[in-house]
């Protein structure tokens, strides 16, 4: 007995598109495998601790750059007054 399938469509960007191929490619898959693949199957606990980690990575790049940013303000607000002083 052969099993049924529905079609389902739905829309995005073409980079989604393209990252969705890419991602199929890399696997070896369709595109329709790679997203059945995805949906169905439960992350374990590797993939739990990954998306953790890179969860935390962002939030870390988030507050380095904001302290970079007022490094760099702080600096230029410096630079001036400096400046300003040997006028």
């Amino acid at each position: 007995m052969a099993v049924q399938t529905a079609r389902i469509t739905f829309l995005g960007t073409p980079e989604f598109k393209g990252w969705l191929k890419n991602e199929a490619k890399k696997e070896g898959v369709s595109i329709a495998e790679l997203i059945r693949h995805r949906c169905l199957n439960e992350p374990n606990e590797d993939e739990l601790l990954l998306l953790a980690m890179a969860d935390e990575v962002k939030k870390a790049t988030h507050r380095a750059k904001a302290s970079l940013n007022k490094g760099l303000k702080d600096a230029n607000e410096a630079l001036a007054a400096i400046r300003r002083a040997k006028q």
